[in-house]
């Protein structure tokens, strides 16, 4: 009788372990499947735009406060496709040192993005390794895998929860690095519930350290496409700030394919 009974404790034992794991699988995967919906319906309320130029300001800070500004312009054309990139092209005008300067980038989704960067006091047109995209774009907080489009299906994500965020409420949702070779482990992101916006980004290190914060606002729509003009991005670990702020943007330019060609950056004005 005795036998039979611890027999029976350990059954007993066995399914609540068994239900047990289930129930943590299934939490799992619902915060997967969650954590994926509110991110691709934030991607999904930009898409139509076809293609689009913008001008704005490049704001370095360092940690002491002193400030430097930069003039540039950004170009990106639309692959409507969510299993292909986005093609974007940014061009500084201004200090002189780097007029001219140009990076263009080809967004994958599994595979490296394409860069190249323009350098014109060297007339050279230089890819960008798929292992230096963690490094600093022209000396600012943004890294060279941050100018290129930030693709839904580049990541994993995990919904963490909800949470105010200034006057509006957002979703906070984990998204890990699906692609080789990221500066990052992973990315913690908010969308408010109203318009489907990212608010802000954490950027962990490859330690799992908190290393950047970027901020976004300054919304604005274009018949029913949002654009946020002003980026801010914070280094957490260095005191140094990059601010971008941008103009209004025009969509629908007519650009094409070869505006978004290698051969093109040496003959940009």
């Amino acid at each position: 009788m005795k036998q039979r009974t611890v027999k029976t404790k350990d059954i007993i034992s066995s399914f609540l372990a068994a239900v047990l794991l289930m129930s943590v699988a299934y939490s799992v995967q619902a915060a997967e499947d969650r954590g994926f919906e509110i991110a691709a319906r934030s991607d999904r309320t930009d898409v139509g735009f076809g293609d689009s130029e913008v001008e704005l300001q490049m704001v370095l800070r360092n940690a002491a406060g002193q400030e430097s500004t930069r003039s540039l312009r950004i170009a990106t054309l639309e692959k409507p496709d969510e299993s292909v990139g986005d093609k974007s092209l940014v061009v500084f005008d201004t200090p002189r040192d780097i007029e001219g300067t140009a990076l263009l980038s080809h967004a994958k989704i599994l595979d490296p993005d394409d860069q190249w960067l323009y350098l014109p006091a060297l007339k050279r047109v230089k890819r960008i390794s798929s292992s230096n995209k963690s490094g600093p774009f022209v000396g600012s907080e943004f890294a060279f895998e941050d100018f290129t489009a930030i693709e839904l299906n580049k990541f994993d994500y995990t919904y963490v929860g909800t949470e105010p965020c200034g006057d509006l409420v957002c979703d906070v949702v984990e998204r890990s690095p699906r692609y080789e070779n990221s500066g990052y482990t992973r990315q913690v992101s908010w969308v408010d519930q109203s318009d489907f916006q990212l608010r802000k980004v954490e950027f962990y290190d490859r330690r799992g350290d908190l290393l950047k914060v970027l901020e976004l606002s300054d919304y604005r729509n274009y018949e029913g496409i949002w654009r946020a003009h002003k980026l801010s991005m914070s280094n957490v670990q260095t005191n140094k700030q990059t601010d971008l702020i941008y103009g209004d943007y025009t969509f629908k330019t007519g650009m094409a394919e070869n505006d978004f060609v290698k051969g093109r950056l040496s003959r940009l004005r």
